[in-house]
């Protein structure tokens, strides 16, 4: 017997860490205010903590884009490996050099490109793909309010979130 709704469990399991972040601020605000000495420091170390970890849940809750899509992602030591029905690949994060949405398929897929290997499609459903999160947030210079903008937007097109720096430097003529 089921006491949860499952709608309200795959919205809890979405926001799980936001939700910790709410909880450890409501701690935090009970331990600061009936607390005495060291707990009622900790109190207020816990209430200045909990923005950071609401914020950082709430940006892991906007790329979460559901599960159920064809495939599987893992990501092992700094390889992300995609396999699909149909498809599948690696793509080792040192060669990364392009990330792109692709809004036009269903559901929406990763776009990860590697010099001289086929691009790597990962459907942004796909089991295991909120693990991505953490892999395209360390991108040198990625922007990730961009990239969850552009995940809520779904335009028909492909859009580039993401470049490795160019190849071929420009010279300076002297």
């Amino acid at each position: 017997m089921e006491f949860i709704r499952p709608e309200l469990r795959q919205w809890a399991a979405r926001w799980t860490e936001a939700l910790i972040g709410g909880a450890v601020g409501l701690i935090g605000l009970w331990f600061a205010l009936t607390g005495l000495g060291v707990l009622a420091w900790l109190g207020w170390g816990l209430i200045a903590l909990a923005p950071v970890l609401v914020f950082a849940g709430v940006q892991r809750g906007r790329f979460r884009s559901g599960s159920g899509g064809p495939g599987v992602v893992t990501v092992d030591e700094g390889q992300v490996a995609y396999f699909g029905p149909l498809t599948g690949g690696m793509v080792a994060l040192s060669e990364l050099r392009r990330l792109s949405l692709d809004s036009r398929n269903a559901p929406p897929t990763w776009v990860l490109e590697q010099m001289g290997q086929p691009e790597l499609l990962v459907p942004l459903t796909a089991q295991g793909a909120d693990q991505l999160f953490d892999v395209f947030a360390a991108l040198p210079g990625i922007r990730t309010d961009r990239m969850l903008e552009e995940m809520r937007r779904k335009g028909p097109e492909r859009v580039v979130i993401w470049q490795r720096g160019s190849e071929n430097p420009h010279r300076i003529l002297h």
